[in-house]
C-alpha cells in the first residue's frame, strides 16, 4: 500500500477528480504528510491556493502514486508545509500573495510575487485589498570582509528580469539570495471563467521556450477531467513536438553554457542546429515554436509528406553533426577546466527539492515522468532516462548531450510508427464539475497542470507549476563558494525560467 493511500483513508474523496485522487483533508493529515515530506517519504509535486483552500500534490515515488491532499473552507490560515518541509517555502509566500491566506508557521513571511506594483492584494482571494506599498529586506549574512553585489533586475541582453544579491568575501560568493517575481502575469486569475481555447492561449504562453510542454499538461488536464480519450496518431503527433521542443532546447543550452565559458565556437554550431529543428517544425507543423498546436482532444495540425520530409532530414543531420560537437566539448581542455565541479548540487539537495530535468538527473535523482509515470505513447516507446551524480556544470551539459541522443532515437521511433487516422476528438459536455490534474516531461522536468471546469464547460481554477520552482533555490546552493565569475556559467547550466516561475 502506498503511503499516500495511508494518508487519504479516512479522509474525504472528491468525485469527478482524475486520473488520481484528491482528498479534503483535516490539518492533523496536512502535518503527517508534512512531516513524511521532510522525512523524504514523499515528494511535493505542486502547493497552490484559491478562495478558502490550498492544494498540496505529492508523489511516492516507490509506488508510483500520485494524490492532492487539500484543506477547504478555511478563514484566515493553515499550517504550514514549509516550517517540516523548506522547498514548500516559496510557493507559500506567494501563495498568501495570491490568495491571502496565510502559512501558520512559515519560516519567513516576506511576499515573493508581490511587489506592491499590483492594482491590488490577494486577487484570487476572497476579499481582495488595494495595493499597498510592501518592504523587502535580504536576508543579512555575519562575517569580516564581506561585501554586496546587486545584480538586475534588468540584465545585458534580452534576457527576463531576476533580481541576485550576491554577499562575497573578495571573489568567493558566501551568499546567493534570489528574488523574482518580476514577469509575474496573472495567467492563473486571467484563466478564471474563459472557455477551454481561452486557457490553453494562456497555458501555452506561460513559458515561451515551453510552449508544446504547457500545451500538452493543459490538455491532458481537461482530457482527465472529461474523460476524453485521444485519438492514436494525435497522441503520438504530441511526442513529436514535444521531442522536437527538447531537441531545440537543449542544442540552445549546450551552445550558450559553453558561450558563458568563453568557448564562442560551440554557441556558433548548435545555434546552427537549433535553428534547423525550430525552422523543420516550422514546415511540419506551421509554427517555429509549434504554439497552439497541442489542444484538448487532440492536435491542431496534422504531419503531411513534406513535414515528415523536413523532420527526416533534420534527424539524418543531427546524427551526422552532433557527434562532432560531443567531441569537442570533450576534447576541449580549457572548456572542462571551466564546468568540471563548478556549481555542484548535492544529491540530497537534489532529491528533497524534487528537482526534475537535467539539474535533478545530474545530481543523482534519475526521475522521469515520460518513464516512471508513463504516458501514451512513451509506454511503448524505447529510451533511457542519462544519470550521472557530479551534479555539476558539466554533468548538467552531458545530461543535455545524452538527452539530445534520446530525443533523436524517439522522434525516429515515432516517425517510423507513426499511425494513421484522425488527429482531433470533438471535446463533451458533461453538465457537472470535474477536475483533471496532469504531469508531462518537458525539457525542464515534470510541468504540472490541475483544472475545474464548472458544469457549463468553463475554466472555475488552474494552476500551472513549472519545474524551475524547485530548481532556483538549488542554485542558490550550488554558487556558494565559487566565484563571482562563474554565476553566469552556473545560472546558465540551470536555465530556470523567469516566466514559467512568476506565472
Amino acid at each position: 500500500m502506498s503511503m499516500l493511500d495511508d494518508l487519504i483513508r479516512n479522509s474525504r474523496p472528491v468525485s469527478h477528480h482524475k486520473p488520481w485522487p484528491r482528498a479534503v483533508v483535516d490539518s492533523s493529515t496536512w502535518i503527517s504528510a508534512a512531516s513524511r515530506l521532510s522525512e523524504g517519504q514523499l515528494t511535493m509535486l505542486g502547493l497552490w491556493g484559491e478562495r478558502g483552500a490550498v492544494h498540496l500534490a505529492l508523489l511516492d515515488e516507490q509506488t508510483g502514486m500520485v494524490a492532492v491532499l487539500s484543506l477547504e473552507e478555511l478563514q484566515s490560515g493553515y499550517p504550514s508545509i514549509a516550517q517540516y518541509h523548506p522547498p514548500a517555502l516559496r510557493l507559500e509566500r506567494a501563495l498568501h500573495d495570491l490568495t491571502g491566506l496565510v502559512p501558520e508557521g512559515l519560516p519567513d513571511n516576506r511576499p515573493w510575487l508581490d511587489h506592491g506594483r499590483w492594482d491590488l492584494r490577494f486577487p484570487l482571494g476572497e476579499c481582495s485589498a488595494p495595493a499597498s506599498e510592501l518592504s523587502y529586506a535580504f536576508l543579512p549574512t555575519d562575517g569580516e570582509s564581506l561585501h554586496q553585489i546587486p545584480v538586475g533586475p534588468v540584465h545585458a541582453g534580452i534576457i527576463e528580469p531576476g533580481h541576485f544579491r550576491f554577499t562575497a568575501n573578495g571573489e568567493t560568493v558566501v551568499r546567493l539570495e534570489e528574488r523574482l517575481g518580476y514577469v509575474h502575469k496573472g495567467i492563473e486569475a486571467l484563466m478564471i471563467g474563459g472557455d477551454l481555447a481561452h486557457g490553453l492561449r494562456l497555458a501555452g504562453r506561460t513559458s515561451g521556450d515551453s510552449c508544446v510542454a504547457y500545451a500538452y499538461a493543459f490538455s491532458r488536464a481537461v482530457e482527465a477531467a472529461l474523460g476524453l480519450e485521444v485519438l492514436q496518431r494525435a497522441v503520438w503527433l504530441r511526442a513529436l513536438m514535444a521531442e522536437l521542443e527538447r531537441l531545440a532546447n537543449h542544442l540552445g543550452d549546450i551552445g550558450a553554457i559553453c558561450n558563458d565559458a568563453a568557448f564562442a565556437l560551440m554557441l556558433a554550431h548548435c545555434a546552427v542546429l537549433r535553428e534547423h529543428v525550430l525552422r523543420a517544425a516550422e514546415a511540419a507543423f506551421g509554427h517555429r515554436l509549434m504554439r497552439d498546436r497541442i489542444v484538448p482532444g487532440g492536435v491542431a495540425v496534422d504531419l503531411d509528406s513534406k513535414g515528415m520530409t523536413s523532420l527526416r532530414a533534420l534527424h539524418v543531420e543531427l546524427r551526422r553533426k552532433f557527434p562532432a560537437l560531443v567531441e569537442l566539448y570533450d576534447n576541449t581542455a580549457s572548456l572542462q577546466d571551466r564546468t568540471v565541479g563548478t556549481g555542484t548540487v548535492e544529491s540530497g539537495l537534489a532529491g528533497q527539492y524534487g528537482a526534475g530535468g537535467y539539474v535533478g538527473r545530474a545530481a543523482g535523482r534519475g526521475f522521469d515522468i515520460r518513464r516512471n509515470l508513463a504516458y501514451p505513447p512513451y509506454d511503448e516507446l524505447s529510451f533511457d532516462v542519462p544519470l550521472l551524480r557530479d551534479g555539476d556544470v558539466n554533468a548538467r551539459i552531458w545530461i543535455r548531450i545524452r538527452e539530445v541522443e534520446q530525443s533523436l532515437l524517439l522522434m525516429e521511433q515515432i516517425l517510423d510508427r507513426l499511425p494513421d487516422g484522425p488527429i482531433l476528438a470533438d471535446v463533451p459536455t458533461v453538465n457537472e464539475t470535474r477536475e483533471g490534474v496532469a504531469l508531462v516531461e518537458g525539457f525542464r522536468g515534470d510541468v504540472l497542470a490541475w483544472l475545474r471546469l464548472t458544469p457549463a464547460g468553463k475554466i472555475e481554477r488552474c494552476h500551472l507549476r513549472d519545474p524551475s520552482w524547485f530548481q532556483w533555490p538549488l542554485l542558490e546552493a550550488a554558487i556558494k563558494d565559487n566565484i563571482v565569475a562563474d554565476f553566469p556559467l552556473c545560472n546558465k547550466s540551470f536555465n530556470c525560467s523567469y516566466s514559467g516561475h512568476d506565472l
